[in-house]
């Protein structure tokens, strides 16, 4: 199926196929027809699977068919988690815009900057605001922006904006909202306050659910090395020099991990540099845009980076601390292997990790086994159960007793006594 059957008007499938893409992915092929019919759209697909451009041509064609007003208002949000991702989705939204007679006036704003740059920008008004939830509220109540008008609302990550803890935030905006209006929902993965969210906000949504199949799923492979924690710096060093990695993103557990193994790297002679959420909007932004023009080789990040931000041709993704889940398991690698590209996932694997590592295998239903690299055998001891693991380690989620553990053991006791 091309773009143009799926009923988007020529000037958008000119914008696309400037843009490089042919044929839509599975998640496009879905979403984009019941959009364009107006319907509220549930989306779920796998990270990399073209979620943006789903929600952003139905939008972009919406307010062409609304054409344009006089004074501007915003009659379009997209609510996103995190600042980069929230740039991401201005820059894929004036792309595709790009050939319209009249594109729409796109206006991005987040928090961590000053709110007077952004309220000077929103003076002449703006068709389309993408925004995080706090800095929305913030120009909202500086009389910034009017959301009386927002006739489409698109929610993008809604379960990472949860995760985040916007649920206040996102409850206030909603009830700002018009209630007469389109929804589109779109997030990687649906636990319950997800599920009750897209509940509470949908009318008779239209459900787009893309599994992964080898018809579409990212051609990553997935390896697991083992390693003692103390030498895994010097064993991705040597991975790098050996393999010749190029573009590297490398995952760690905390934002000193990212300076400090930015730092070894960059002492060892290779040209690393870390990426948190510490650091300054001007600077991540400078930062990402360094690597994306490939002035940095490796770039070391917490899991600010696994979710939104898109690389185009990242080869390798390392796992150098293991995510605390397996949903984080699933972003982080994401980051490589997307728009049909191929790409590489390492994950390194101490003693003490392991055990945490076969919980993630089993829930994605994986089955790897343990490299060793010459020179780099494991010789600490595995970790005791419930042993405590080192913060910056690989930290596992959930390593305390919850209370239905806590209750079961008394009841055991309460047997035995």
């Amino acid at each position: 199926m091309s773009f143009a059957a799926l009923g988007l008007t020529p000037a958008l499938v000119k914008a696309i196929a400037a843009l490089g893409f042919t044929h839509p992915t599975p998640i496009q092929s879905a979403a984009i027809g019941p959009a364009l019919a107006g319907a509220d759209v549930l989306g779920q697909a796998q990270t990399g699977s073209g979620k943006t451009a789903a929600f952003a041509l139905p939008l972009l064609q919406w307010l062409v068919q609304q054409g344009p007003q006089a004074p501007r208002r915003t009659r379009a949000l997209v609510l996103v988690p995190t600042r980069e991702l929230a740039a991401q989705v201005g820059e894929v939204l004036r792309s595709l815009a790009q050939h319209l007679s009249q594109p729409p006036r796109v206006a991005v704003v987040f928090g961590g900057v000053s709110i007077n740059p952004q309220m000077l920008s929103l003076r002449g008004g703006a068709d389309v605001v993408v925004a995080t939830p706090g800095r929305l509220l913030d120009l909202v109540q500086h009389n910034a922006v009017r959301l009386t008008d927002v006739g489409l609302l698109v929610l993008d990550e809604a379960d990472r904006l949860l995760d985040l803890g916007f649920a206040e935030e996102l409850n206030r905006v909603l009830w700002a909202l018009p209630p007469k209006r389109q929804n589109l929902f779109f997030s990687a993965t649906f636990a319950p306050a997800v599920q009750a969210l897209a509940s509470g906000l949908l009318r008779d949504p239209v459900r787009v659910e893309v599994a992964a199949t080898p018809a579409n799923e990212p051609a990553i492979v997935q390896r697991a090395v083992a390693v003692d924690a103390a030498r895994r710096t010097q064993l991705l060093r040597q991975l790098i020099k050996d393999s010749g990695w190029t573009r590297v993103l490398v995952f760690v557990a905390t934002q000193y991990a990212t300076e400090h193994v930015a730092w070894k790297l960059y002492k060892a002679g290779v040209f690393a540099t870390p990426f948190h959420g510490g650091l300054s909007q001007g600077a991540r932004k400078k930062v990402l845009e360094e690597f994306k023009a490939g002035q940095w080789d490796v770039l070391v990040t917490t899991d600010l980076a696994s979710r939104g931000i898109d690389i185009a041709q990242l080869p390798v993704v390392v796992n150098y601390d293991l995510p605390r889940s397996a949903t984080d398991y699933v972003h982080r690698i994401g980051r490589t292997g997307r728009a049909g590209a191929s790409g590489l996932a390492v994950s390194f694997v101490s003693p003490g990790t392991e055990a945490h590592f076969r919980l993630i295998e089993k829930r994605q239903g994986l089955s790897l086994p343990l490299e060793v690299v010459a020179g780099y055998e494991p010789t600490e001891a595995p970790a005791l159960p419930n042993q405590e693991t080192v913060p910056g380690t690989g930290g596992i989620k959930g390593k305390r007793p919850s209370k239905k553990d806590k209750l079961r053991a008394a009841a055991a006791r309460a047997a035995q006594a």
